[in-house]
């Protein structure tokens, strides 16, 4: 999962990690009572790039004109996504601009860090002069200090350079993330650094290990969705379910449903879906412990709503939590085998492209199933091959709901 801007700079200020007084806007009308000082900039707050480019940076001397820019910039898609937020940040006088990043090499199975000088946006002048130091054993300053020498950095600024990578990884490794980024880590006349920019992607299988940033995410969402999303929250992270929780998240003119082992897993499939130019409907949780139940009710409980076109669960648990779920699917498909005409498809991954034409019915629409085991052999024979499109990755899950709700 990508934060966002304002997300990443929660975690470095957590850290130590310099970065600039900001303000979140949610509505222009908010920068009425900004209490950061003009000039300020305006940051759209999406998880593309380009931003700067496309016009989702505005720098802005006054009230008036900060409204003006703030609704242009609520108002612009950059590669397809509007941002929901804006972060108002307090402008900076950089004198020298550097990039850095930590990130997981899954070749070399090892952190990289890498660093570049010059930071910016010229991606050009970034890459030629990118420099990477591999942490082949355990992280010692020493690691930053020698990326810092590669590029070639003064020596008045080795020392406190060196002591922000090792925050960077600090946290790199606390939070179980796949990359942390800076850029452009800035640096004032007088040598003051300070993060100009952030972006994280946190492990998506290490989400739940970490409330804080399933706070931030939760957050996010109830901008959009209302603060009741607060009290689901408290009542998934605190407490078992003994019916499947239907989140506070309602789309009026969405036709995929979402079901979910854990709130973490509903954020990330209804991002991708958002992403995806999906339109996610509604979201339930099921608990491990009370699947049996709590999975035949949700997809009863979506029968009964109307416009729901697509089914996606998302299942991320033990393998007898999987071989559970497989056999309530069957169950209830076999169930519902004789009553209803054909309409869902399947395809095992990476193993045939069978067309999603060829189908079994589920009442309320076509069911695709993100599951890390193979849910076949619990299938009677007549099942097997044409009931449900099943994949163990997530992307594929998402992108096949997506195509299923628009055929029809």
């Amino acid at each position: 999962m990508d934060l966002l801007e304002y997300q990443a700079k929660e975690l470095f200020r957590e850290v130590g990690i310099p970065v600039l007084p900001s303000q979140t806007i949610k509505e222009a009308r908010e920068l009425k009572q900004l209490q950061i000082p003009y000039p300020v900039v305006l940051k759209s707050q999406v998880r593309v790039g380009g931003r700067g480019k496309a016009g989702g940076i505005r720098f802005v001397a006054n009230t008036i004109d900060a409204i003006a820019a703030a609704r242009n910039i609520f108002n612009l898609a950059i590669f397809g996504e509007y941002p929901e937020v804006l972060l108002a940040e307090a402008r900076y006088n950089a004198e020298q601009e550097f990039f850095l990043a930590v990130v997981l090499d899954y070749q070399l199975q090892r952190p990289v860090l890498l660093g570049s000088s010059p930071g910016g946006m010229n991606v050009e002048a970034l890459l030629e002069n990118l420099q990477q130091v591999v942490v082949e054993a355990e992280f010692s300053p020493f690691y930053a200090r020698r990326l810092t020498l590669k590029m070639g950095l003064a020596k008045e600024l080795i020392r406190s350079v060196s002591a922000v990578i090792e925050k960077m990884y600090r946290l790199f490794i606390e939070k179980d993330l796949d990359l942390i980024e800076i850029n452009p880590l800035g640096v004032s006349p007088t040598g003051e650094l300070m993060a100009l920019d952030g972006k994280i992607s946190v492990n998506d299988y290490a989400l739940a290990r970490h409330p804080d940033i399933l706070a931030l995410t939760v957050a996010s969402k109830a901008n959009k969705f209302g603060n009741s999303i607060t009290n689901s929250t408290t009542v998934l992270l605190n407490s078992g379910l003994a019916a499947p929780h239907w989140l506070d998240w309602r789309e009026e003119k969405g036709n995929i449903a979402i079901i979910c082992n854990s709130l973490d897993l509903a954020l990330i499939s209804w991002d991708l879906l958002c992403q995806g130019k999906g339109r996610p409907a509604c979201c339930a949780v099921v608990d491990d412990s009370s699947v049996n139940q709590q999975l035949p009710q949700a997809i009863a409980d979506l029968e009964k709503i109307r416009g729901v076109k697509v089914i996606l669960i998302n299942i991320l648990a033990e393998p007898e939590i999987n071989q559970s779920v497989a056999r309530i699917i069957a169950d209830y498909l076999q169930t519902n085998q004789e009553e209803t005409e054909p309409i869902l498809s399947h395809s095992s991954p990476r193993t045939t492209n069978q067309s999603s034409a060829q189908s079994q019915h589920l009442p309320s629409g076509k069911l695709v199933l993100r599951l890390l085991d193979q849910p076949f052999p619990f299938f009677p024979e007549e099942l097997r091959e044409t009931s449900i499109f099943w994949t163990d990755s997530l992307e594929e899950a998402v992108s096949e709901a997506i195509a299923l709700a628009k055929s029809r």
